[in-house]
């Protein structure tokens, strides 16, 4: 413990073994803690027994869920986009040999009291019931815009500047609906509100772009992928990584306490009398509560079923996303759904989560739009966690804190969060641009 290190990562989370990683591959001296005996931190994948134990207080669960060892549920689940920042992350520092991916079977929007397949190019936009006739036809114009959309070439722009022009006015351009809105924003887009609108289109037009490239590339009904076993693997993946490249782990280490020096810049981590001593620390919230401020709240129910989700073409994984506006709320609902396909439930066995931002004290109430989706449930549990951010000056105390994992089903805004700490952190962009076809091996 008591050498010197260029990094202390305090955390097996996600973000922060994505982050250990990529240091360790960067060439510097990576220590990485965690006071829990098992990876993962909030990120983590509990078994039966261990998901028995946290929500019901007990270790015996009823025999006919089936066997204990047969279940991986992933307390925070996303899904991962095909051609997405982490599918890059993962090519680019070679994690995918660790793991084994699967296409997700469905990408759905709920809409008008109904669940729709989410139209992603200017084909399925003609067959979607979502639009009338003439919509149809004004929505195909947008899609294939958007397709067409090179922002290196100006013959594409049609005469408009998309860093200039707001997502709002590009849509009025083509007449569309607020209804095709509201999909094409939240269910293809991936926004989480609707304040994407005054904002430049440009972001909106990449975002559906990578859509509809994610969904092409597996030829699947969605452009998700998601690993067998489920995330649990992923922490896991990285931590091999680091350790290759001769980073140390350390589990089972209580308290962690950052110390700092009379300048007020971390200099060093104690956990059992012995301190370790570093330039820069990486953690999550829980380890540097007094750096961080609550900034909301998320509400989920996480159910067991025996059945896959009603009107969902008999996807065994699946997400759907309930837009704000089709709830009268401010901000979306999300579910998600897997099963014994990719190994996270025994045979014939689903798991499906419903998430979202609370807005009330009664998030249960909240939740319920998309309980009512699952149909009969076996086991539901309830469940709520804050969310924190960081609010220190890491140019100042060299503490790079990360962000609470928000209610979304999909890896794109936790992705963000791990590039945007990778540049504070080493003063460089990571380059993603990889070959993707690398990935592609796995998908079965």
């Amino acid at each position: 413990m008591d050498e010197e290190y260029d990094v202390i990562v305090l955390g097996t989370g996600l973000k922060e073994c994505i982050l250990s990683g990529l240091l360790s591959v960067d060439g510097l001296k990576v220590l990485h803690m965690d006071r829990n005996d098992y990876y993962g931190g909030e990120s983590t994948s509990l078994n039966l027994v261990q998901l028995w134990k946290r929500f019901r207080g007990s270790d015996k669960p009823p025999a006919q869920l089936g066997s204990s060892r047969d279940y991986n549920v992933d307390m925070i689940p996303k899904f991962i986009m095909a051609n997405g920042a982490l599918v890059r992350v993962l090519i680019h520092t070679d994690v995918t040999k660790y793991l084994y991916f699967k296409a997700v079977d469905g990408s759905f929007v709920y809409n008008k009291g109904k669940v729709h397949k989410v139209p992603a190019t200017d084909m399925e936009a003609l067959k979607s019931p979502l639009m009338g006739i003439f919509e149809k036809r004004r929505a195909r114009k947008f899609f294939i815009y958007v397709q067409d959309y090179k922002e290196s070439d100006p013959k594409t722009h049609e005469g408009m500047d998309l860093t200039r022009v707001t997502a709002r006015e590009l849509i009025a351009k083509y007449g569309l609906d607020d209804n095709t809105v509201d999909f094409i924003g939240h269910a293809l887009a991936l926004h989480r509100d609707d304040r994407y609108l005054d904002k430049p289109a440009l972001d909106t037009v990449k975002r559906m772009k990578l859509y509809a490239e994610s969904l092409a590339r597996f030829q699947g009904g969605s452009p998700y992928i998601y690993p067998l076993y489920g995330l649990g693997e992923l922490p896991q993946a990285f931590a091999r990584l680091s350790a290759v490249y001769g980073g140390t782990y350390m589990l089972s280490k209580p308290e962690c306490k950052v110390e700092f020096d009379e300048e007020g810049k971390v200099c060093g981590v104690t956990s059992e009398g012995e301190t370790a001593k570093c330039k820069k620390v990486v953690c999550d919230p829980s380890y540097l509560n007094n750096k961080v401020r609550k900034v909301g709240k998320v509400a989920r129910a996480i159910a067991i079923m025996s059945h896959p989700i009603p009107n969902t073409n008999d996807s065994h994984s699946v997400q759907i996303i309930l837009p704000q506006k089709q709830l009268g709320r401010k901000s979306d609902l999300y579910l998600f759904c897997c099963s014994y396909t990719h190994n996270v439930a025994p045979k014939g066995k689903f798991i499906a989560f419903v998430s979202t931002e609370a807005e009330t004290d009664n998030p249960e109430s909240e939740l319920k739009p998309g309980i009512d989706l699952l149909g009969q449930v076996d086991e539901i549990f309830f469940e709520a966690y804050d969310r924190f951010e960081p609010v220190n000056e890491p140019s100042l105390d060299n503490c790079f804190i990360s962000t609470s994992y928000d209610a979304t089903t999909h890896f794109e805004s936790t992705v963000d969060d791990v590039l945007n700490m990778y540049t504070l952190i080493t003063g460089k962009v990571l380059d993603l641009n990889v070959d993707l076809s690398a990935a592609s091996a796995a998908e079965e």
